[in-house]
């Protein structure tokens, strides 16, 4: 059941409930207070007829030494009709509870005349064939006779009132019921709008539509639900964007890594087979070897990266304060013009900084000879190193092919390769920038490229001089 459809059917109860009981209440206060109203006037109306007919005792010639029953009769007539209403009606008993005088219209029984004492007053509520009357009764004195007197007042007005007040409080509860489900089912609706937003949002997302979000409508506790719900599937929406992104770097990685491990077996199995199976000269015999160790070094200095790499990922490294200059005397030993068929500037900045010496070496290392493999043999290669404000800044700058703007995010990829062709020819496969990537991840660096096509390249990074 809809959360809607119960708060309305919860309201309804409580409203039918409230109106019920309430109504209950009023309209028997009503009829009570009414009642009590009636019977009051009944009992001082018996009291004035009890009065009036010891007073027309009284009147009555003196010769009478006790009170007659015809006398009594005609006082009981007289009172009768004195009334200023005829709906009077009166009934005189004895002292022995013998009736003597009874009203037209008198229905009531004698069950207050047996219980009637002499000094006592009574009265109860009856319900005849022609509607419902006060019955009272008390004890008249009359020259020295003991008479009762019990009369009988139409009250049925008041409980035809009670009557009309149940029918009209009826009719207005079914009324305000009515105008309350209309009211309450808006309001409903309403208050449970941004569920039924949620609930289309994450019927969305199920179905694959990670950018859907759903529609904020108020600003109080489901409106921040409705925030917290976007939050939530804008970072479940990064997480499986990073995901697929992870998977299709996996993906790629197998390709390139099968297609760069193909490339050189072929070459070494066909050559390999040929020195095997045909009786060559030695120049070709030569030649040959030489195509099986190239590649054979291409392997081996590709699953060296590989390791590398893996090692990095893993790796937890204590960093340490080293001077600068320790680096580039390492590499003005390691790059020549000699060994390297380019001109090497190096410039830098005395300075310290944090880092783990030999992995930092693998990485200025890794730059230069990309380096190298990008540009032509006697271009000039300048590896700079500047303090700065946020720490020490590493730069290699060369004047090689340069690398595109829309490819410069993909470099620190495993296996990609801005020419393939020319890298292979040197003996590359790619993962001289991912190791370099992962190494600085482990320093909280990263790499900063400034390339254009054609006109060179320069690459670099921040280590922080302080920790």
């Amino acid at each position: 059941m809809k959360i809607s459809l119960k708060m309305l059917l919860s309201t309804i109860v409580i409203m039918a409930l409230a109106l019920g009981l309430s109504g209950y209440f009023f309209v028997n206060y009503v009829f009570e207070t009414s009642l009590a109203r009636e019977v009051g006037q009944a009992s001082d109306e018996n009291s004035v007829l009890s009065f009036a007919f010891e007073t027309a005792v009284l009147n009555v010639p003196a010769r009478y030494s006790v009170l007659p029953d015809s006398t009594v009769e005609e006082i009981a007539a007289k009172l009768e009709r004195g009334g200023r209403s005829t709906n009077r009606l009166i009934r005189i008993a004895d002292e022995q509870r013998e009736v003597l005088h009874t009203s037209d219209g008198f229905k009531a029984d004698q069950q207050l005349l047996k219980q009637i004492q002499p000094d006592t007053k009574l009265y109860r509520v009856i319900e005849t064939e022609n509607g419902y009357y006060v019955h009272t009764c008390a004890a008249v004195n009359a020259l020295g006779r003991i008479l009762y007197l019990e009369t009988m007042k139409d009250v049925s007005d008041v409980f035809t009132e009670r009557a009309m007040g149940f029918s009209l409080y009826r009719r207005m509860t079914i009324a305000m019921l009515f105008i309350g489900t209309v009211v309450m089912h808006f309001i409903s609706s309403h208050l449970t709008k941004p569920i039924r937003l949620l609930t289309r949002a994450t019927r969305r997302m199920s179905e694959g539509d990670y950018a859907y979000r759903a529609r904020q409508v108020s600003h109080d506790e489901l409106g921040q639900l409705t925030c917290d719900f976007n939050e939530m599937a804008n970072a479940l929406e990064e997480n499986i964007e990073k995901l697929e992104e992870e998977n299709e770097a996996k993906e790629e990685f197998m390709g390139a890594f099968a297609h760069e491990l193909k490339t050189p077996l072929t070459a070494i199995i066909g050559y390999a087979d040929m020195l095997r199976s045909h009786k060559l000269d030695e120049e070709k015999s030569i030649l040959s070897a030489n195509y099986i160790y190239t590649e054979g070094k291409r392997l081996e200095a590709m699953s060296f990266r590989l390791l590398d790499i893996i090692v990095a990922k893993k790796e937890e490294v204590v960093l340490s304060k080293v001077a600068v200059s320790e680096f580039f005397d390492y590499l003005r030993e390691m790059f020549t013009e000699e060994n390297r068929g380019m001109r090497f500037e190096f410039t830098w900045d005395d300075s310290t900084v944090w880092a783990e010496v030999n992995l930092i070496k693998t990485v200025l290392v890794n730059l230069i000879d990309n380096a190298c493999k990008a540009s032509e043999p006697g271009s000039q290669i300048k590896i700079h190193g500047n303090k700065l404000e946020e720490g020490y800044r590493f730069q290699i700058e060369d004047e090689g092919i340069g690398i595109p703007v829309e490819e410069q995010h993909k470099i620190t990829k495993a296996f990609y390769m801005v020419d393939k062709s020319r890298a292979r020819s040197k003996n590359g496969a790619g993962l001289g920038l991912a190791l370099c990537d992962e190494i600085l991840k482990i320093h909280h660096s990263e790499l900063t490229i400034q390339s254009e096509q054609g006109k060179g390249s320069c690459i670099g990074f921040i280590l922080g001089d302080s920790l």
